[in-house]
């Protein structure tokens, strides 16, 4: 992502998570005003991301998505099981986030997918 703004949004809430600092309405908010900003980029994958992600916060007060696993899946076909934790992992919150700094990355655009299906399946 080359905006800015939008980087310093990234930041701020990487920098917090780093600290053990992350206040989830605060967190929320960032998100959401990041994904203003990505609608110009006209890119659906990347705003949904960013809307799910924000109203998974709002809901369970914590990020409770694990990192999408490296495993490629064979088949179109086949049943994707959510990585889905109980508790808060700021981890996968950190590495949701780095995926954003550099969408011209296939791989960045296939796992935010992951995390989109993960989002819907919880």
């Amino acid at each position: 992502m080359e905006n800015k703004q939008a980087l310093k949004l990234i930041e701020k809430i990487q920098k917090e998570i780093l600290q053990d600092k992350l206040v989830v309405a605060d967190a929320v908010t960032d998100l959401k005003k990041l994904r203003e900003i990505t609608l110009e980029l006209n890119n659906p994958v990347v705003t949904k991301a960013l809307r799910l992600a924000y109203e998974h916060l709002e809901s369970n007060d914590a990020f409770l998505i694990g990192i999408p696993d490296d495993e490629p899946v064979d088949s179109k076909d086949a049943v994707v099981e959510a990585n889905i934790s109980e508790e808060n992992n700021l981890e996968s919150l950190n590495y949701f986030l780095t995926l954003f700094t550099d969408l011209s990355k296939k791989n960045n655009l296939l796992d935010l997918k992951e995390y989109n299906k993960a989002f819907l399946a919880l």
